[in-house]
């Protein structure tokens, strides 16, 4: 699988620690009228953000939350509790505002931009259309993604880091699709040898049946596959749709562009985790912002090596937490350079 632009961004990721910019980042919370460490997090946050963006006085204006939306093959095997075409009604109902994340949004002055990555049928109005196929097939029996649709989906990703880098300070990446979570379950199981049981992600009121079923077909996937997925391209052609293709992409792009990035749940972790494997100094621009209550979730995390900004028992998908996790930065920015200050 070559591409041309995805080894180019590849080869221009650099670690992003400065040990001068994080002394000077970490000295000036010690210079505001408060006691030292005060904020706990907050400020390793400030400091996490600044050396991303490589300055002592880090701000963001301008924030957004991009979600990119796709359809998966995997639910023909009967493994969620809806049929397919609700990926495109989650996105129409989010389009017309009223979902929690767009609440959050419309609070924090968050832009929120989704992004069609393979929604089967016609295009959407008011969406993205960056489209790399019409779904991924079912992996069960075949590979999720062709590998042009796999080239094409990074390199879509890629670009999009590029333009939203000249747009935003830092973005959130959220993720819709009706089976999104079964290929990040499937990457987890083969990245990290842990068996299909206990990598399989359940939203709230599945039925034992379908839960059974999804397990299985996790299972059965990541066997299936097992030559292809000893590379984490291989993996995510074999596993993967193209949504969690172009969030991977859209990671590489945003590392290369020092763009932060604030992922959201178990779903965009899957893409930052095939980025890792992609990129090992990937991540040192990834801010990651809660746990859910599921097992699956907190073990992706710690197989990432990464501690989530919020544990409040959040099981809101479509970039919620991300959003959330963005007003938490802003209100760190703006006690870093406002405590003390004369107020006006």
């Amino acid at each position: 699988m070559k591409s041309t632009i995805l080894a180019e961004n590849l080869a221009a990721i650099r670690p992003l620690f400065d040990d001068k910019l994080a002394a000077d980042l970490t000295h000036s919370w010690t210079t505001l009228p408060k006691p030292l460490g005060s904020l706990g997090r907050l400020e390793s946050l400030v400091v996490h953000y600044g050396l991303v963006r490589g300055t002592a006085t880090p701000q963001a204006r301008r924030k957004g939350l991009v979600v990119f939306a796709a359809d998966h093959g995997i639910v023909h095997e009967g493994v969620t509790a809806g049929a397919q075409d609700e990926t495109r009604t989650a996105v129409a109902l989010s389009l017309r505002g009223g979902t929690p994340t767009n609440v959050l949004c419309r609070c924090s002055n968050i832009e929120t931009v989704i992004v069609n990555a393979g929604i089967c049928g016609s295009p959407i109005p008011g969406v993205i259309d960056r489209k790399s196929g019409e779904g991924s097939e079912n992996f069960t029996k075949s590979p999720a993604l062709t590998e042009e649709q796999t080239v094409h989906a990074l390199e879509a990703g890629i670009e999009l880091a590029a333009e939203f880098a000249l747009r935003f300070d830092i973005v959130g990446l959220g993720q819709i699709g009706l089976g999104g979570s079964c290929s990040a379950s499937a990457l987890l199981a083969a990245l990290s040898g842990r068996e299909a049981a206990e990598c399989t992600l359940f939203e709230e009121g599945l039925d034992d049946t379908v839960r059974d079923r999804r397990v299985q077909a996790i299972r059965t996937g990541v066997r299936f596959h097992q030559s292809s997925t000893i590379t984490p391209l291989g993996a995510l052609r074999a596993l993967g749709g193209l949504d969690l293709a172009q969030l991977t992409g859209f990671l590489i792009g945003a590392a290369r562009r020092r763009l932060p990035v604030m992922l959201d749940g178990f779903t965009t972790g899957a893409a930052a985790m095939l980025a890792r494997a992609l990129s090992p100094d990937s991540p040192d621009a990834f801010l990651f912002s809660h746990v859910t209550p599921h097992r699956p979730h907190a073990y992706l995390l710690k197989f990432l090596a990464v501690d989530p900004l919020i544990d409040l028992q959040i099981t809101e998908e479509s970039g919620f937490g991300a959003a959330l996790g963005l007003q938490l930065l802003d209100t760190a920015l703006h006690l870093h350079s406002e405590i003390g200050a004369p107020h006006r």
